[in-house]
């Protein structure tokens, strides 16, 4: 294996989590970007703020009706994606990785899409459509909201339960809530802002997750962050499967079809994707996320936090 690939790898969270299209293109090309920006001295939340630019600069290129304009629109998205990679494999590269490079990491890609879904609809607007196409947006919005808390929440909680706390994003609202009263809306004004938007995105994360939120708790409480082999070695047997499926509901796959959508000048069908197909998915995740997770919980609970 080349030293090139190796440092590559070095930057991913885990091979198993992460899609074909990612491991074939984005990490390498995000790698590319993350040794240019440590060159450069730019830090991930630099990178990440780029990402947010580039995205919203595409979204305003999609509400043209040019497939010239349209195609350019879509390389600036490919390179915001590509930004959006860099961040966290600079922040990996560097060791300097925060809650509040995550809460801004995400909240880049709210603005990107809400910049698309803007200008898309405008785009449908001037040729012919009623302005309650914007009501169909909002909805798939709120729709590819859900989709990505379950992707994103579905990823972190099979990384915290097989490869330890340290590769795992995943926080608990309570104790976010409780230590919300820290920051200060005066000295700490972003930082406060931030933390509530967070909160308000792992509660959405919560309230879809069920049976997993439980069993997270029941495993903390019972042995700290040292989640034991036997444990781990189950969770991964019963949830492994559904990894592609938790990625499927993030961010690679809505943009594919987003860019032939523009491109074809059917904007409107992305919408109609992520109101039908892409729903139909998160259903089916959910229901076999609560299925696998709830079993471990009654084994556990069972065995009195013996699994």
């Amino acid at each position: 294996m080349s030293q090139n690939k190796l440092s590559i790898e070095s930057t991913l969270k885990s091979k198993d989590t992460e899609e074909y299209l990612d491991i074939i293109f984005y990490r390498p090309f995000g790698y590319f970007i993350a040794l240019l920006s440590k060159k450069l001295g730019l830090t991930p939340n630099g990178v990440t703020i780029l990402s947010l630019l580039l995205g919203v600069v595409a979204g305003h290129l999609f509400y043209y009706n040019n497939f010239i304009i349209n195609l350019i629109g879509v390389v600036i998205l490919i390179v915001s994606e590509a930004c959006d990679s860099a961040d966290g494999q600079l922040a990996r590269m560097t060791n300097n990785h925060s809650r509040f490079g995550r809460i801004l990491d995400g909240l880049a890609s709210n603005f990107t899409f809400l910049s698309i879904y803007i200008h898309v609809c405008l785009r449908l607007i001037n040729v012919g459509f009623s302005p309650t196409i914007f009501i169909v947006a909002i909805l798939a919005g709120i729709s590819h909201s859900c989709q990505s808390a379950i992707g994103d929440y579905g990823r972190n909680f099979y990384m915290y339960f097989v490869y330890g706390k340290e590769k795992s994003e995943i926080d608990d609202s309570a104790t976010l809530i409780k230590n919300y009263p820290a920051l200060s809306w005066t000295r700490n004004f972003v930082k406060k802002f931030l933390m509530r938007v967070y909160i308000n995105y792992t509660v959405q994360q919560e309230f879809l997750s069920g049976s997993a939120l439980k069993l997270f708790r029941v495993c903390y409480e019972k042995y700290g962050i040292n989640i034991p082999e036997k444990i781990s070695q189950e969770y991964k047997y019963k949830n492994k499967r559904l990894i592609k499926y938790y990625n499927t509901l993030t961010t690679n796959t809505r943009m594919i079809v987003l860019c032939i959508a523009v491109l074809t000048n059917y904007a409107w069908a992305y919408f109609l994707f992520e109101l039908t197909l892409m729903n139909i998915l998160m259903m089916y995740v959910m229901i076999k996320h609560e299925q696998n997770n709830g079993t471990l919980l009654n084994e556990a609970v069972i065995a009195g936090g013996k699994i």
